[in-house]
């Protein structure tokens, strides 16, 4: 392998492990309000949390451009009072591939949210724990096989992502050229086929280890969750 496929494929890695760790604690807060609040909108709310996963994602790409590029409400603000530009740099990829990847994160928590026997949380209550506490020994423990199952596909998503990626932050080498837009500029030129194929080899075992690795650990939490309660 070359030395630009192993710079795609860690900008890949660097950048997914970055688009979950800014969407995780937003993503866990938003499935809580989802799954236990009943408010005006909530429908409106679900709806536009799920809009990536059912737009292309060229278009997402767009609207975080003229979101936060420079001359934008917010890029205007963060990079005047803060110095921070997005468009066209690694951290700009980390931010298209986890608005790509929150849906993810979102349905799956969600999800194991609304599975938690909502008895247990009332018994703590009524023996004087409070609801942060609730949540930190009962409700999010009992959700972890959930929460690891979505952040591993949120993984992957964000290190398969390319329309919104090539959109806000380009194409650029070294920046935020991941391993499908290498495998994109590979296709691009003439007598790379093999370079393309070893690519996209390398994209499935990824792809297929994220799989294998979430289901995993969801069993070891889940055993883990039957043992205590055992």
């Amino acid at each position: 392998m070359s030395e630009a496929e192993w710079e795609a494929i860690w900008l890949s890695v660097k950048i997914a492990g970055s688009a979950l760790g800014w969407i995780l604690v937003p993503g866990i807060a938003l499935a809580w309000l989802l799954a236990r609040r009943d408010f005006p909108g909530k429908a409106l709310l679900d709806g536009i949390l799920h809009l990536p996963l059912v737009l292309p994602p060229v278009v997402v790409g767009y609207l975080l451009l003229i979101s936060l590029g420079r001359r934008g409400a917010l890029g205007q603000w963060l990079n005047d009072w803060f110095g921070i530009t997005l468009p066209f740099t690694w951290q700009g990829a980390a931010v298209a591939a986890g608005v790509m990847a929150f849906p993810l994160l979102v349905r799956a928590v969600r999800l194991s949210l609304e599975a938690v026997d909502r008895k247990l949380e009332a018994a703590a209550s009524t023996l004087g724990a409070g609801r942060l506490r609730v949540f930190f020994t009962i409700t999010l423990p009992l959700c972890i096989p959930g929460l690891l199952t979505g952040s591993v596909l949120a993984f992957a998503r964000a290190l398969s992502e390319f329309g919104a990626t090539i959109t806000f932050a380009s194409n650029i080498p070294g920046e935020t050229r991941t391993l499908p837009l290498a495998l994109y500029s590979l296709l691009q030129m003439p007598g790379q086929e093999a370079a393309a194929a070893r690519l996209s080899v390398i994209s499935i075992v990824i792809a297929m280890a994220s799989l294998l690795i979430s289901e995993w650990l969801a069993r070891i939490a889940k055993r883990r969750i039957q043992q205590r309660d055992g």
